[in-house]
């Protein structure tokens, strides 16, 4: 069956799954969900244009536009898993707990400048995404980025054999999505997939020196490219601080990013490890480097008229905000201010983590600190100001504006915290 539905896809190969971007000659695919059915919409999908609906319900099977299958979801991932079978370009496979989409944007960049690249888009990184990403990638491709998210153990692994990944890289580990997890032993194990994975072909692996958890995970039979300060790396890349935006160096070029936050300097020498190892050359990847802005609430740079705002919003666990409190610390403003939201997905170990933040927050001697939502606001018995909700914080903020501030905004997307940035 699945061959049947490939030779389809080749005269097809745009695939979709919201009827709300339907293109012409496209394949619709009816997911299902806890709280929602496609398969209900796929006729609308044809009349928007696509060319076929897959669906996996025989009564909206109505003429042969429609491809009945016992699984929709399962049919788009054996699809993608097909199609990958095809593909002879590399394809990198990113995962970590924090700087994930940005390296995969970097490495984008720096690798676009001599090659032909798919990478995955925005953050499509699930059990849905990462198929989506792979039968986004056309025959002439010459290489692939894949980025894969976790939530529970196995899921990795689960990727890794849609997506066969030749080369990898594990940014970091940290305590994210603990619910799914359990414990950060269980965040180990599942990145560690990839590893494993890798591991089976001898597929080269990308290291950041320092990252020693991941380190004594290494595979004995794999390649390993080893890249940071130190002198025994493979690409030796030295961070030159964060006034606000970083600075790395290697050989004799010193770049300076968009970037802001000492934090990204591991997601910038990703980069130049990898545009090393593939071949771009210094100039190719400086200019790369230099012209990528970050977009998405990702460590944007805002300028009011009254503040300099950073803009960190798209996600945030216990290690991202902790570094972004150590970046504050570091950049020399004279008026600084913090505006942390809530952590979601801790699962037992929520009380404790946003506790040890608010105690990050007193060591940090930065006065100006705004907490908000459920979980500061219950724990915080600082003399920080804490809020329930954004909405609580914006109407202060209309009172009692902020001027002449470097002001950092960090939450998890859930908490809106974005929408601060119109009252500052």
């Amino acid at each position: 069956m699945i061959n049947q539905i490939y030779n389809i896809y080749r005269q097809h190969p745009k695939i979709c799954i919201d009827t709300r971007k339907v293109s012409k000659g496209c394949i619709f695919i009816a997911l299902k969900g806890p709280n929602f059915n496609a398969n209900g919409f796929a006729l609308d999908a044809l009349n928007k244009g696509a060319a076929y609906a897959i669906v996996d319900e025989e009564k909206y099977v109505l003429d042969d536009r429609f491809i009945l299958v016992q699984d929709s979801l399962k049919s788009l991932q054996e699809l993608a898993h097909y199609h990958r079978k095809k593909l002879k370009c590399p394809i990198i496979g990113i995962t970590g707990t924090n700087g994930k989409t940005t390296s995969k944007e970097l490495c984008y960049a720096v690798l676009s400048r001599k090659y032909k690249v798919t990478a995955t888009k925005g953050n499509l990184n699930n059990h849905i995404g990462v198929p989506l990403s792979i039968l986004s990638i056309s025959p002439d491709t010459e290489m692939a980025i894949i980025e894969m998210g976790a939530n529970h153990i196995g899921e990795i692994d689960f990727l890794c054999h849609i997506a066969e990944p030749t080369h990898g890289v594990i940014t970091n580990i940290g305590k994210a999505h603990l619910e799914g997890f359990g414990s950060v032993e269980g965040v180990i194990k599942t990145k560690t997939e990839l590893y494993k994975f890798l591991s089976k072909k001898g597929a080269p692996i990308f290291i950041k020196d320092n990252q020693q958890i991941l380190i004594d995970k290494l595979p004995l039979n794999c390649e390993i490219i080893s890249y940071g300060q130190s002198k025994s790396s493979t690409y030796k890349i030295l961070s030159k601080g964060a006034q606000p935006f970083v600075k790395a160096k290697f050989r004799a070029t010193t770049i300076e990013s968009k970037l802001i936050g000492e934090y990204n300097f591991d997601n910038i020498a990703l980069s130049i490890a990898m545009g090393l190892k593939f071949g771009i050359s210094t100039k190719l990847i400086e200019e790369a480097i230099k012209d990528y802005t970050p977009s998405n609430n990702r460590s944007q740079l805002i300028k009011t008229h009254t503040n300099t705002i950073l803009l960190d919003a798209y996600n945030a666990n216990p290690m991202s905000i902790e570094k972004a409190i150590q970046n504050m610390i570091q950049i020399e403003q004279n008026s600084k201010v913090m505006i942390l939201g809530d952590m979601f997905e801790l699962g037992i170990e929520a009380e404790k983590e946003h506790i040890n933040i608010i105690n990050n927050c007193l060591k940090s001697g930065i006065q100006n600190i705004y907490l908000v939502g459920e979980l500061f606001n219950k724990y915080n018995s600082s003399t920080f100001t804490s809020f329930k909700t954004t909405e609580e914080l914006i109407i202060t903020l209309k009172n009692n504006p902020i001027k002449d501030a470097f002001v950092l905004i960090k939450g998890s997307r859930g908490m809106k915290l974005e929408h601060l940035v119109e009252y500052l």
